[in-house]
């Protein structure tokens, strides 16, 4: 297979990023395809779907060879499962699956057309390899059972940003930006509250540690 997309996001790496599609809904980022792919016909009818699947890969998680068993995050990273049992990155073959809500397409653009998304939980430059409307009737199966993961996230944070930080945050990425920060980007099983985390955002790099419950960002300055 080969990439027929590419995704631009404000994430410069995969800390950070939402453990899901959909979780934080502010999130934008855009589809841009690659120039064998943009052909404006290859979109027609699109704009009739709410929703769409990305199929794509782990570009930052390749390695050589599989283990049958990963830690997912959602156990506290100590407990074994089946890798077919989780959405773990490490994968036999590093293919992510993410549904995605379509905020526009915009047909002419320096790029061709592009697709103009939301809640997106990818990183910028991650290839994308297909795209396939998400149909209700049949992909919405409300008496689904979720296994280890049936609820949301529980580990959510109270989120501080200083004034004079929030305020070198581009206007129309705060709401995101705090979205992203409520889901406590660290690893579930560290709680070191003496600990600054980082990463990147809109070109930014954000600075962060948690205590009681609580996120505070100790400096956000241009990456």
């Amino acid at each position: 297979m080969e990439p027929i997309a590419h995704i631009r996001s404000d994430f410069s790496s995969k800390f950070g990023v939402p453990r899901q599609a959909g979780l934080v809904a502010e999130l934008r980022a855009t589809v841009v395809f690659e120039p064998p792919y943009r052909v404006p016909e290859a979109l027609r009818g699109i704009e009739g779907f709410s929703h769409l699947w990305l199929i794509w890969e782990f570009s930052m998680n390749k390695r050589d060879g599989w283990s049958p068993t990963v830690r997912p995050p959602r156990l506290g990273g100590n407990r074994r499962v089946g890798v077919f049992a989780t959405r773990s990155p490490f994968r036999p073959n590093p293919i992510g699956l993410s549904c995605v809500k379509l905020e526009g397409v915009e047909p002419d653009t320096p790029d061709g057309p592009v697709l103009h998304i939301s809640g997106a939980d990818l990183v910028d430059g991650t290839p994308v390899f297909d795209i396939k409307p998400y149909i209700p009737y049949a992909d919405c199966r409300p008496e689904a059972v979720g296994g280890f993961a049936g609820a949301a996230p529980e580990r959510v944070v109270e989120v501080n940003i200083p004034p004079e930080l929030l305020a070198r945050v581009p206007e129309n990425r705060r709401t995101a930006l705090t979205g992203v920060l409520a889901q406590d980007p660290r690893p579930s099983y560290q709680d070191a509250s003496e600990r600054v985390y980082g990463f990147g955002f809109a070109g930014l790099e954000v600075r962060f540690r948690v205590g009681n419950g609580v996120l505070t960002v100790v400096d956000i300055a241009n990456a």
